[in-house]
């Protein structure tokens, strides 16, 4: 590593109370609820069969937040130092990369998700090979392969020795074309995610157009359908606006404070708060994830009340029957949406 390099990553004092103890607690917190909602999640996803192209993207996701789950123990030892150094150097090389990788196949399959609604829903009649379940099952192999293409050079190019000391910082281990993959990687994977984010702004912009169109035409046998589409749209995209878009606003910022030698400390320590809390608010995905699962998909939501016992509400009306014989083609779509958008 050249000095030049070295010099500009100058040591900054932090506040142990946020990096070493309040954060950590958090993660604790969030791991502890992503193991357990995951875990079921996961036993009940394994009853429902591959009948359609959505829930093999679910599918997809509980395994990504399953894996990105089993990462916060790591943190949580370095970050709060009770793990030997070493730790942070795994976590630096290991832990820290199957953390993103996860993270943002499961933004790619919810971007799947609401493309799959889309044409399912606004362009019905231009529904073709790539909403099988074959190609879906496909496509998430290259998904993973891409990531992991992106990813995987990040473990090998942190390859610079580092004596014992008590503050390991990640960028200190990378070489030269390690610093370089990693500021571009990161602005690649920046650069997917307001992708995926416009696109689904997009397609359930014109699916809620299509459903209050449908709405208008038979307003007396549409409005619980409109009620629970709208639902289920703002919920995806809520948890998308909370979790996601604040990180992918630090992150950048963040990034080049560590490689650039013009921020001073006190910016570099602010941006280091915000991408940390704003981490963790990307990390806590894992625990509403599963909540998604239960209210926004049917064969999830009747697996469970089967292997639990327990009764859920289910909506049936004659109006909503109705709107099915009076426009079969769309609200068979719509219908269908309402448990998976």
């Amino acid at each position: 590593m050249d000095n030049a390099t070295a010099g500009n990553r100058t040591e900054c004092p932090l506040n142990s109370l946020i990096t070493q103890y309040i954060i950590p607690l958090l993660y604790c917190f969030v791991f502890v609820g992503g193991i357990l909602l995951n875990g079921i999640s996961a036993w009940i996803f394994f009853y429902v069969s591959n009948s359609k192209s959505f829930i093999v993207y679910l599918k997809n996701i509980v395994a990504a937040d399953f894996l990105m789950s089993l990462t916060f123990p790591f943190k949580i030892l370095s970050d709060s130092k009770l793990g030997p150094w070493q730790l942070s150097i795994f976590v630096c090389k290991g832990s820290a990369v199957v953390f993103y990788v996860n993270m943002y196949v499961g933004i790619v399959f919810f971007g799947l998700i609401g493309f799959d609604r889309y044409y399912k829903i606004v362009k019905p009649l231009l529904a073709s090979f790539v909403h099988t379940v074959g190609y879906s099952k496909i496509l998430s192999l290259f998904i993973w392969a891409l990531m992991l293409f992106l990813a995987i050079p990040n473990i090998i190019l942190t390859n610079q020795s580092v004596k014992e000391e008590d503050n390991v910082k990640c960028m200190d281990l990378k070489n030269e074309l390690g610093i370089k993959w990693h500021t571009a990687s990161n602005y690649i994977f920046v650069s997917i995610f307001w992708i995926v984010f416009l696109l689904l702004i997009i397609c359930y912009t014109a699916i809620t157009r299509k459903i209050y169109r449908s709405y208008l035409k038979s307003r007396r046998n549409s409005i619980s359908v409109k009620k629970k589409s709208s639902r289920n749209i703002f919920c995806i995209m809520f948890v998308f606006c909370v979790c996601f878009v604040p990180y992918h606003i630090a992150r950048i910022p963040y990034t080049r404070s560590q490689i650039d030698g013009h921020y001073d400390c006190q910016s570099k320590e602010i941006l280091l708060y915000t991408k940390e809390f704003t981490l963790l608010l990307s990390a806590a995905n894992v625990c509403l994830d599963p909540i998604i699962y239960f209210f926004l998909c049917q064969p999830f939501r009747e697996t469970l009340r089967s292997k639990f016992h327990f009764r859920l509400k289910v909506l049936h009306s004659p109006e909503m029957s109705k709107t099915k014989r009076s426009n079969e083609m769309l609200d068979n779509a719509i219908l269908d949406s309402t448990d998976t958008l």
